[in-house]
């Protein structure tokens, strides 16, 4: 499966920064990508109004490994957490 790599930035409004990138099969409108970080980001306490900065934008496509796919065939996207994110669920 080929995907889309949306790399995002986000500074909250007390100063932390986040950094992590959502995978979308390829094609999708970076709209998508968008109103998927900003899901992820309510779901880790995030709102809007706690956002001082956000950047989603298109950065590259790749061959997905078997289980970003497994996860996109499930749930239409993939959060690969970096700088400043939570620790992932396992």
């Amino acid at each position: 499966m080929q995907i889309d790599v949306y790399d995002t930035y986000v500074t909250t409004t007390d100063n932390k920064r986040l950094h992590f990138d959502v995978f979308l099969p390829t094609g999708k409108p970076e709209e998508i990508a968008q109103q998927h970080a900003k899901k992820w980001l309510e779901s880790i306490g995030i709102q809007a109004k706690d956002i001082r900065q956000e950047s989603c934008r298109y950065c590259h496509s790749e061959t997905a490994k078997p289980h970003v796919q497994e996860h996109i065939k499930q749930h239409g996207h993939y959060i690969y957490q970096m700088e400043g994110c939570p620790s992932p669920a396992r």
